[in-house]
């Protein structure tokens, strides 16, 4: 990345620009780096754990028949779509449900305690890694397994399709025919209740058939509290579609979004009310944020000035190499 500042001011010619001198806006670019270096290494750690977890569990179903051969049938116990267990009970366990939608509850059954081996894996993965709020698997058969244990009575209806959702399609073999890890851009709501987050998830294969969809999720209010608050200044950081996924309360406030509850970003995205299509920069009530959201995200600029907004002086933008996102740095008139 850094030759790739390097050219970046080289080709820009910044001294030209009136309000920020070039030491200042390279100074400012660093600091955007810096940020998108962190979050990028996390994701890199989070993805080379998460494939590992992926390989051992086709590796396990390759075996599939000696899996139920020697399976634990006692470790759940389900009752209707439900397990028992209940957050705090039991760290051990993860949170099973037999969706209504099954094709075959008795093999679905089957499916639960053949795979019962992922619970050790899937604790070791979140004891190993802060910033994820749950790991899971999906099945094809309508089998959910997710760590820790939630209160999935109360919060999962179970009539859903999980093959519907975009944590499974976006892995399935239309969508990934890599069949590798793919990380979600775009921030969902958690049917699992845990707010709006976003996801890495792994296709997991038995022969030729998609068995399941593992995946791990990450909080839209982890990536504010343990990333952005760190550094001085305004950020956001949002999707190629301009969605914000993650921001600082004075940058969304200066860009002329709606209010904000308690007027704190990470509050606002737990509320029921939360829309996505609310805090998107070409919804903002700002003529000129609708111009840099079209500068950034569709002709790829990287700085921004304001001339009418008197309370912005400049944005810059750093974009991420794995996933279309964003970090974009809002600078207020001092």
């Amino acid at each position: 990345m850094k030759n790739y500042l390097i050219l970046f001011f080289l080709g820009l010619g910044v001294s030209s620009c009136g309000f920020l001198s070039e030491e200042a806006y390279q100074a400012e670019f660093s600091e955007l780096e810096e940020i998108v270096d962190r979050l990028e290494d996390q994701g890199a750690l989070m993805s080379q754990s998460l494939d590992s977890i992926a390989h051992l569990y086709e590796h396990q179903i390759a075996n599939y028949d000696s899996l139920l051969v020697y399976a634990d049938y006692d470790k759940y116990l389900i009752e209707g779509p439900f397990s028992t267990a209940t957050p705090g009970s039991d760290s051990t366990k993860s949170s099973i449900i037999v969706l209504n939608t099954t094709s075959d509850r008795e093999r679905a059954l089957q499916e639960v305690a053949a795979t019962n081996f992922l619970d050790e894996h899937f604790s070791d993965f979140v004891r190993k890694n802060d910033l994820v709020a749950q790991v899971y698997s999906n099945s094809a058969l309508q089998v959910s397994r997710v760590y820790p244990c939630y209160d999935h009575k109360n919060i999962v209806d179970p009539n859903i399709d999980v093959t519907q959702f975009n944590f499974y399609y976006a892995a399935n073999e239309i969508n990934n025919p890599s069949k590798g890890l793919v990380w979600i851009p775009d921030a969902y709501v958690d049917p699992a209740g845990r707010g709006w987050i976003v996801s890495l998830v792994h296709p997991i294969y038995k022969e030729d058939s998609l068995f399941a969809v593992l995946g791990v999720d990450f909080t839209v209010d982890d990536v504010i509290y343990n990333y952005l608050q760190d550094f001085e200044g305004e950020y956001l950081l949002v999707n190629a579609k301009g969605d914000i996924v993650a921001g600082k309360a004075g940058a969304i406030e200066n860009i002329s979004m709606p209010p904000l509850k308690n007027h704190v970003y990470r509050e606002t995205v737990k509320s029921e009310n939360f829309r996505v299509s609310d805090f998107n920069l070409f919804q903002s009530r700002s003529k000129e944020v609708r111009q840099m959201a079209q500068d950034f995200l569709l002709k790829k600029s990287q700085v921004f000035e304001f001339q009418e907004e008197k309370n912005l002086k400049a944005a810059l933008c750093y974009p991420f190499q794995e996933i279309d996102w964003y970090m974009i740095q809002i600078i207020p008139n001092s």
